[in-house]
């Protein structure tokens, strides 16, 4: 299943054109634990401000929560798919796959369906994640039980993936960022 992608609002980085600013912040993100800017770090690039703020509030909610990747993978490919972030679902798949979430849990979250969840932290990531993107808010029911199976900082932390990906997703929408190399849009 392939789907079209209309094309990229804005034109590929030139390097050669970047304030000294830029440069700076271009140079941090390769040397940190990205190891490269692509996607919405392309089109955060053209504000020095933002791609400088943005990448680092990226790179705690990427690889610096208490939340164990697998959690942290599971938020960010719900986010992906409430806001349909083709580039964000193709980048991210393999790496949720490798964390431990199950082909089966990442289909049933492609095709919207209730995922096939055997942890019960999974169920309750997803179903907070859900409950925020979809309706806006958390239920009281469901938010106790985020707390009690994940404890306060870990639900402040998912909260912060949450926003931090929406951003991402929004960034990948409004203009378009293409896939990169041989990925495949699979969100419909």
């Amino acid at each position: 299943m392939s789907t079209t992608l209309p094309p990229p609002r804005l034109p590929d980085l030139d390097l050669t054109t970047f304030s000294d600013e830029q440069r700076a912040i271009h140079a941090a993100i390769m040397a940190g634990p990205r190891g490269r800017v692509e996607g919405p770090l392309k089109v955060w690039m053209r504000s020095a401000g933002l791609a400088d703020n943005a990448q680092r509030l990226g790179a705690f909610c990427r690889f610096g929560t208490s939340l164990e990747p697998r959690l942290s993978e599971l938020a960010i490919m719900v986010t992906g798919r409430v806001w349909t972030a083709q580039f964000e679902w193709s980048v991210h798949k393999p790496i949720a796959l490798k964390a431990g979430l199950s082909e089966a849990v990442l289909e049933a979250i492609r095709t919207r369906q209730t995922p096939p969840f055997e942890h019960e932290d999974e169920r309750v990531v997803h179903d907070f994640a859900q409950a925020l993107h979809v309706h806006r808010k958390v239920p009281d029911a469901l938010y106790a039980k985020a707390i009690e199976v994940l404890g306060e900082t870990r639900v402040v932390e998912l909260v912060g993936i949450l926003g931090y990906y929406t951003l991402i997703s929004m960034t990948i929408n409004a203009f378009n960022v293409p896939l990169e190399g041989d990925q495949v849009a699979e969100l419909e």
